[in-house]
């Protein structure tokens, strides 16, 4: 049986026609066909976000990747606050189901700044690929990983209710799972690689069983 997973979308304003589009990386939907999920992308509406949600019957959710969190720094060009406020009504939504959560880049510096953690601001992170070390043994990981972000999450401000799993060179947090709450954070981007990583294809199928 196929299970649904939501995946949010990153917000993209186009100039020419002054609008701001939901857009989605069509790899998702290949990733997750890999693991018999279907995905559905989850548009960044303001209003009836709940009753929205419960109609879907989601098994679980995926935050993607994509803009900066706006209250961090609103004047970054590509905030976007309709996402940030989506973002959160789902991820409350999603924990008070107890459905697993999934967090990808942004989505994973959302929920441990949801949870309490704290972001710290890099410029070494963008189009790279580098080298993680895994801090337990109880999971599979890859060696190597692509790097795509602005922030980081330093070892020191994880949430406390989040467990790391992996870190970088420069001790910021690579990887976390939080068992109790379902939750699974990841830095990289699996939809960008190719051919995908087998290891974090594993690792995400294996979460949501």
């Amino acid at each position: 049986m196929i299970k649904i997973i939501g995946v949010t979308q990153r917000v993209d304003y186009i100039e020419n026609y002054n609008e701001r589009r939901d857009s989605l990386d069509q790899n998702w939907h290949l990733f997750f066909s890999k693991i018999n999920y279907f995905s559905i992308p989850l548009p960044n509406i303001s209003s009836n976000i709940i009753d929205y949600l419960n109609r879907l019957n989601l098994n679980s959710i995926l935050l993607s990747g994509g803009n900066s969190i706006a209250s961090l720094d609103p004047t970054i060009n590509d905030a976007a606050p309709e996402r940030d406020a989506f973002e959160t009504a789902l991820l409350s939504f999603a924990l008070n189901k107890k459905l697993p959560v999934i967090g990808i880049c942004r989505g994973m510096q959302v929920i441990n700044y949801f949870l309490g953690g704290k972001l710290k601001k890099t410029d070494n992170q963008i189009n790279t690929y580098h080298k993680i070390r895994k801090i337990t043994q109880n999971y599979s990981l890859p060696e190597k990983v692509n790097s795509y972000h602005k922030y980081v999450i330093p070892l020191k401000n994880i949430s406390d209710q989040l467990t790391p799993l992996a870190l970088d060179d420069d001790e910021n947090v690579e990887a976390f799972i939080s068992e109790e709450k379902k939750i699974l954070g990841l830095m990289w981007h699996p939809e960008r690689d190719k051919p995908f990583d087998q290891k974090t294809i594993n690792l995400i199928s294996n979460f949501l069983k």
